[in-house]
């Protein structure tokens, strides 16, 4: 059950990562000071999926990691915290901040400046995570590969 469960969380944690993103990028490039505020409100609520994603997926790759992980899954769970760490301490706290000034209308230095931080913070998680997924991938095909039958030689 985990073997499903962890890929499904951590593909919905970081898809909507993605979609934080590309919606902050464009909607910085073509949006109004309205539809900044949207997608600042959007992403708040959009942790309503993604904290949940993320732990399950968490706890789940460190369930299925075992007490001494090596290869593909040491690499995998030396990422995490990185990944963890970014989210808790930089991107939470950038996008409460960021929500709370555009919803003011308070588009200056300090929204753009945080805005930054948030943007490659941002790609540099979902960088980490799809590091995590290509081995994830790895790890499995090569379980898929051992589990197939032998061709018949009749």
């Amino acid at each position: 059950m985990l073997r499903r469960i962890h890929p499904a969380a951590g593909f919905v944690g970081f898809l909507t990562i993605l979609a934080f993103w590309t919606s902050t990028v464009a909607v910085e490039v073509i949006g109004s000071a309205s539809a900044i505020a949207t997608v600042k409100t959007g992403i708040l609520w959009g942790m309503i999926v993604l904290i949940p994603s993320l732990a399950i997926a968490g706890a789940s790759g460190f369930r299925l990691a075992g007490p001494n992980p090596r290869g593909l899954v040491a690499a995998k769970k030396r990422r995490m915290p990185f990944i963890a760490g970014n989210g808790i301490v930089i991107l939470i706290p950038c996008a409460v901040y960021l929500q709370r000034l555009a919803a003011a209308g308070d588009f200056g230095t300090a929204f753009y400046a945080v805005q930054a931080i948030e943007l490659v913070v941002g790609a540099v998680n979902m960088t980490l995570m799809g590091l995590n997924i290509r081995d994830g991938v790895r790890m499995t095909r090569g379980r898929r590969v051992a589990s197939r039958p032998l061709p018949s030689t009749r």
